[in-house]
C-alpha cells in the first residue's frame, strides 16, 4: 500500500481549500465581465477572424485568473550552481492580468543565496567535483562541445562508448544504451518494445514520460493502483485468460511499468512482489530508476539492489543521468539483443542529436568514483552520506507533526499542506527565509493532496540541514502545518523496522523509532561495507605509490587512454590555471591544495590531504 492510503485532508482544509478556489473562480469570472464591458472590441484584436481558438478558453482562464496570481512561486530561475546553497534570482511583477493579457514577472538583477532543497543533486556531483571537472574540461577540448549529429551518423565517439560498457558493469547487465534526453528514454523507447496487440501494466503514478510513450505505442494499457501488487495480479490474471479485445487472441506480449522511486510522493517501488507477479505470468518488467539509480542501495545501484532483486530479473532497466550523476540524458540496459534491437529501432538513437562529450563524459566520472574506480572511497562515503541526511531529516520532519510521504534512504520527501492557499504561502515565506523548495499541486497532485517537496543532497551538511529544520518547524506554527497523522507515523515507524531488519539485523530493528533515530540514538552505518572499505583503503595506498613514483620520474601526468586512477592525496592537487588561452593541469604547493580542498572537497578527504 501506498503512504498516501494513511492520510487523508482534514475536515477544514478541506473546506478552506474548496472556498478558496471557489472564490478566486467567481471573482476571475467578474472580472473578466468588467473588462470586456470596458473594452467591448479590444479582444477582436488579438485573433484570426473565423478561426477557432487556438487554446482552450477554459485553460486560458485558469492560466490568468489562478494561476497568474500565484506565478511567482513557480520557475524560479537561479544564477549559481546547484550545489547545496543556490544562488536565486529575484525576480518582480512588471505586468497583472487583464482581460487578455497573463502576468509577468521580471527578474531585478539581485540575487538570494538560498539552501538548496529543491534540486535533484543527490549525490553532489552537478556542481564542481575535483574528479570529474577536469576531466570534462579536457575532453571538452578535445571532442568539442557537440558532436551535432546523432549516434548512428557521427555522433559515437569512444567516450559514448565507453560509457556505455561502465554504466553495464555497473548495474550487472549484459549491455546499455545511452540517449540524449530523459524524457525521451521512456517515451521512444517503449513504441519500439510495444504495439498493437500488446498488453501495458502502468503503475497508476507513473511518470508523464512513461504515459507518452504508451500513448505513442499504440499498446492496450491497464492501470494498477500504486505499488499493489494483489490488484497488479488480479488485473494480469484477467488480462491473460480474456486476451486481446474483441479477438480474444493472446496477448503479444506483456510489460509491467514501474518506477524505482517516484517523484511526487518519494517512495521506493515494491520491487520484489511485482517482479514475482511479473515471472508468474510471464510478463516483462519495466523499471524506470530516473530517480533510484545512485540513491538507494548501500552502492547506490537501484532499486534492486535496495530490494536484494537480481538485476537479470528486470527486463528494461530504465534511468536518467540528470540527477544523482549531475550531467543529461539516460540510458537502457538489460540483455544484449534488446538493446542491439533498440539500436536499430529507437528513434531517439536513430535521430536525435546524441549526448554532447563533456556531458558524456560527466557521467563516466561519476560512475568511477561511485564505483571506486578514481581510486578513494568518496563514492561510497556520499552514498552513505545521502542515506544518512535522508533519513534525519525525515525522521526529524515526523517529529514535528509534519505528514511527510515516503521511504526511508529516499532522498525525496513531500511535505502535505492539503491546501492551495498554504503550500503559496509555505512557498513565500520559505523563500523570505532563504529556503529553496519546490512546491506542487494541481494538476500534477489532487486539488485536495498539494505538497511542497524537500530534495536532500549528500552536498548538505548536518548544519545546514538542522538550520533548515529549526526555519521549518517555524514556518509549520506559521502556515498551521502540524496535523500530525497517527495512522501515517506508524506506517513510517513500521517501514523503518523493516528496513533496518533487511540492511542492519533484526538486534538493531528491535530498538528502531523515528524519535530515536531523530535523536541520533542509533547509527545506521553499513557494517556489510566494512570488508569493501578496507580494500578500498589498500587499492588508495597503492596508488598513492604509483603516483609517487610517477611524480619522481617525469614530475608530469602521462595521459592514459581510459581511466586515470587518482589517490585523495593528489586529487586537489590538479588545479585548472589559463595559460595562453588554454586550460592546462598545473601542480600547485600543499598550502594552496589544502585551501583548494576546503572550499571544494568535504572535510573528510581534506583530513586525508593533511
Amino acid at each position: 500500500m501506498s503512504s498516501e492510503d494513511y492520510i487523508a485532508p482534514p475536515f477544514f482544509s478541506i473546506v478552506s481549500a474548496l472556498f478558496i478556489l471557489s472564490a478566486a473562480s467567481i471573482f476571475g469570472k467578474i472580472r473578466d465581465g468588467f473588462w470586456f464591458l470596458l473594452h467591448p472590441f479590444e479582444t477582436k484584436k488579438k485573433g484570426k477572424q473565423g478561426y477557432a481558438p487556438i487554446r482552450d478558453p477554459t485553460e486560458d482562464f485558469y492560466m490568468r485568473r489562478m494561476y497568474g496570481r500565484i506565478v511567482d512561486c513557480w520557475n524560479r530561475p537561479i544564477c549559481s550552481a546547484p550545489n547545496a546553497w543556490v544562488d536565486v534570482m529575484e525576480r518582480t511583477r512588471a505586468k497583472d492580468t487583464t482581460g487578455v493579457d497573463f502576468a509577468q514577472i521580471v527578474p531585478t538583477g539581485g540575487h538570494t543565496t538560498c539552501l538548496n532543497l529543491s534540486s535533484y543533486n543527490y549525490l553532489g556531483f552537478a556542481a564542481f567535483d575535483p574528479y570529474c571537472t577536469p576531466r570534462v574540461i579536457s575532453t571538452i577540448e578535445e571532442y568539442g562541445v557537440s558532436s551535432c549529429s546523432s549516434r548512428v551518423h557521427a555522433g559515437t565517439t569512444s567516450v559514448h562508448t565507453e560509457l556505455e560498457e561502465l554504466v553495464a558493469r555497473y548495474l550487472g547487465v549484459d549491455d546499455a544504451i545511452t540517449y540524449g534526453m530523459g524524457f525521451a528514454t521512456n517515451s521512444s523507447t517503449i513504441p519500439a518494445l510495444v504495439g498493437k496487440g500488446c498488453l501495458v501494466m502502468s503503475d497508476a503514478l507513473n511518470h508523464s514520460s512513461i504515459v507518452a510513450g504508451i500513448r505513442q505505442s499504440g499498446a492496450k494499457v491497464k492501470v494498477f493502483r500504486h505499488n499493489d501488487a494483489s490488484h497488479l495480479e488480479k488485473l494480469l490474471r484477467q488480462s491473460v485468460a480474456d486476451g486481446q479485445p474483441r479477438s480474444h487472441r493472446p496477448w503479444k506480449k506483456v510489460l509491467v511499468i514501474v518506477e524505482g522511486v517516484y517523484s511526487m510522493e518519494g517512495e521506493t517501488c515494491n520491487l520484489k512482489e511485482i517482479v514475482e507477479v511479473a515471472k508468474k505470468y510471464k510478463a516483462y518488467t519495466y523499471l524506470d530508476e530516473a530517480h533510484s539509480i545512485g540513491a538507494l542501495g548501500p552502492t547506490g545501484r537501484g532499486c534492486c539492489e535496495h530490494w536484494g532483486v537480481d538485476p537479470r530479473d528486470i527486463d528494461i532497466m530504465m534511468g536518467t543521468f540528470t540527477k544523482s550523476f549531475g550531467s543529461c540524458g539516460g540510458y537502457i540496459a538489460g540483455k544484449r539483443e534488446v538493446i542491439e534491437y533498440l539500436r536499430r529501432h529507437s528513434p531517439a538513437h536513430l535521430y536525435a542529436c546524441s549526448m554532447a562529450p563533456g556531458c558524456v563524459k560527466q557521467v563516466t566520472c561519476a560512475l568511477e568514483v561511485i564505483m571506486g574506480l578514481d581510486g578513494s572511497d568518496r563514492g561510497a562515503k556520499k552514498i552513505q552520506q545521502l542515506h544518512d541526511n535522508a533519513n534525519y531529516v525525515r525522521s526529524r520532519l515526523l517529529t514535528m507533526g509534519l505528514d511527510v510521504l515516503g521511504s526511508w534512504d529516499s532522498p525525496v520527501m513531500p511535505i502535505m499542506t492539503y491546501n492551495a492557499a498554504k503550500m503559496v504561502a509555505l512557498s513565500r515565506i520559505c523563500l523570505k527565509r532563504r529556503l529553496a523548495m519546490v512546491i506542487v499541486g494541481f494538476p500534477a497532485t489532487p486539488v485536495l493532496l498539494t505538497r511542497t517537496r524537500i530534495c536532500i543532497s549528500a552536498a548538505h551538511s548536518r548544519e545546514d540541514l538542522d538550520w533548515a529544520l529549526d526555519q521549518l518547524s517555524e514556518v509549520a506554527d506559521l502556515c498551521l502545518l502540524r496535523y500530525r497523522t497517527k495512522g501515517l507515523y506508524a506506517r513510517l515507524e513500521e517501514d523503518l523496522k523493516d528496513h533496518v531488519r533487511r540492511h542492519f539485523g533484526p538486534e538493531l530493528a528491535a530498538r528502531a523509532t523515528i524519535q530515536g533515530l531523530a535523536a541520533d540514538e542509533f547509527d545506521l552505518t553499513r557494517r556489510p561495507g566494512q570488508q569493501q572499505q578496507q580494500g578500498a583503503d589498500r587499492k588508495i595506498a597503492a596508488t598513492v605509490a604509483v603516483t609517487a613514483s610517477q611524480e619522481s620520474n617525469g614530475g608530469q601526468q602521462q595521459q592514459q587512454p581510459k581511466r586515470q586512477r587518482v589517490s585523495p592525496k593528489v586529487v586537489e592537487a590538479e588545479a585548472l590555471t589559463p595559460r595562453n588561452g588554454q586550460v592546462q593541469a598545473q601542480r600547485k604547493p600543499l598550502a594552496s591544495v589544502q585551501a583548494h580542498a576546503k572550499a571544494f572537497v568535504r572535510p573528510e578527504v581534506v583530513v586525508a590531504a593533511k
